[in-house]
């Protein structure tokens, strides 16, 4: 029985692609197809090709390459083929292929595949308007062009752009998302291949490299659902001419959704990696809540690692209906991968970010290091991403003279009823011989809950601001024997001055 995703194929032969363009910083969408590629390459044991669609000389960057390999790299996709792994068919930057692309077009016009065409858009659309049609696209009429009508044309000094002829009869086929798919000739009108300068439009480049790259299954978004009968025509037009062997299978993942029931934009706030990349969220955790927008390692489980979906992936479970973003979810989703990680990990992964507010020396000091294996502890349950970091940590390792408070805190907690609470406590601390966690507990509740009768969150909340700056911070009788005797005590004192 014929596999209803892999056909004739053997796993390891799957080859998938993802094919991002330089124009920008990648963003959560393209996150999403690069994560589904990966899955299902890395799920049958095939290849995933990373192709860089750079075609669009005008509006690349350099900046745009960069960020592409590097967050491809942070969130930990690897791929098998393409720039700076090499690979049987490179070049793998289409900016790298016009040749390329230039003989397959010339082959498509001596084989009557494709034709030239003199059309102006404004003469497309006076014609269609003249016939009072409501179909949109080409008219075709450039099809069949006499010699004569071609000199005339180009005696005007027209220069023609390639179209493809499209099939009269309708182009069907099972889309692994959302099963069997028709569209009709008349709704898929001929289309350019080149611009009118020769260059290669993104239509003709894209089938010739899946082509002669050997790509078997395109697995993209769905917004591009319309281009894929075009996509077959010329798949099939290749094949007649000895180029690749037919149309791949497409998968169509849901749209993604942002706020207001629009499709998430690269232009919205919160659609760009860098920015969950800048806000410490972790690559496993990022990966884990965009693989919910349109699959489930099952009904009742949200929390998974990549390797759990590697092994359950089937694209055929592919939710075909519009998924939403929603940060909270996201955000919850890395806290759980948080709570996942070693405290070493954690320490790890956070010196980045307290390198770069300047909580600690870089490189590291062996002191600050010390320190650093000491409090990490006390915060690694309590932060939700790794930037949270230095905020909780900061008043450990800065120096007295640039200790600050929270304003809003301190307006709140350490106003005259603060500093009572903070002078009844001073006083007892003042003469703790035992400068411990433990010890310190013990005569602040003695002194201010027992003493005072107040309730703990009343007690320890001015003494908190007053040590560390903040009312959220690490537990506060740990961070006090952190911060030592003279520190935590000149900082009560301050409160009082």
């Amino acid at each position: 029985m014929t596999d209803p995703v892999l056909g004739d194929l053997a796993p390891e032969q799957v080859r998938v692609r993802f094919p991002p363009s330089p124009t920008g910083f990648i963003h959560v969408g393209n996150v999403r197809s690069a994560l589904f590629n990966w899955a299902f390459a890395r799920h049958y044991g095939g290849t995933l090709v990373l192709r860089i669609e750079d075609t669009d000389l005008a509006r690349n960057t350099d900046e745009g390459y960069a960020s592409i390999l590097d967050s491809l790299r942070w969130l930990g996709i690897g791929w098998d083929e393409g720039p700076e792994v090499g690979g049987p068919y490179a070049p793998y930057r289409q900016s790298e292929r016009f040749g390329i692309y230039a003989d397959v077009a010339a082959r498509l016009r001596e084989g009557g595949k494709a034709y030239d065409c003199y059309c102006t858009t404004e003469e497309v659309d006076a014609r269609r308007k003249a016939a009072g049609s409501k179909i949109q696209g080409y008219d075709g009429h450039c099809r069949e062009l006499s010699d004569a009508q071609r000199d005339a044309f180009l005696a005007e000094g027209r220069r023609p752009t390639l179209r493809l002829r499209m099939p009269d009869a309708p182009i069907t086929f099972d889309d692994l998302v959302r099963g069997e798919i028709t569209f009709l000739p008349e709704h898929v009108p001929d289309f350019a291949l080149l611009r009118a300068n020769g260059d290669p439009l993104y239509t003709l480049v894209n089938p010739v490299d899946d082509a002669l790259m050997g790509i078997t299954h395109v697995l993209r978004g769905e917004d591009l659902l319309s281009s894929t009968p075009r996509q077959i025509a010329l798949y099939e037009a290749l094949q007649d001419l000895g180029v690749g062997n037919g149309a791949p299978r497409f998968g169509h993942l849901p749209i993604v959704m942002g706020e207001g029931n629009k499709r998430l934009s690269k232009r919205d706030k919160g659609s760009g990696l860098s920015e969950y990349v800048e806000r410490g969220f972790l690559p496993e955790g990022l990966l884990n809540y965009l693989a919910l927008l349109g699959w489930g390692i099952a009904a009742d489980r949200d929390v998974f690692t990549m390797e759990e979906m590697v092994e359950a992936f089937d694209i055929r479970r592919v939710n075909p209906n519009p998924a939403r973003f929603d940060l909270k979810k996201l955000e919850a989703i890395n806290t759980a991968h948080m709570r996942r990680l070693s405290v070493e990990d954690i320490t790890h992964r956070a010196i980045p970010f307290l390198k770069a507010a300047g909580v600690v020396s870089d490189p590291v000091s062996d002191a600050d290091a010390q320190l650093l294996e000491l409090a990490m502890p006390l915060v690694a349950e309590r932060i939700n991403t790794l930037s949270e970091a230095p905020a909780m940590l900061g008043f450990l390792f800065v120096d007295e003279a640039a200790f600050t408070r929270d304003p809003a805190d301190a307006e709140k907690l350490l106003n005259d009823d603060g500093r009572a609470v903070v002078a009844r406590g001073l006083a007892r601390l003042e003469y703790l011989e035992e400068w411990s966690a433990a010890a310190i507990q013990e005569t602040l509740q003695s002194e201010l809950v027992d003493g005072m009768g107040l309730k703990p969150r009343v007690a320890f909340g001015p003494i908190r601001v007053a040590v560390t700056g903040r009312r959220v911070s690490p537990p506060l009788f740990e961070s006090m024997e952190l911060l030592g005797r003279e520190r935590s005590l000149s900082r009560l004192r301050s409160v009082l001055v």
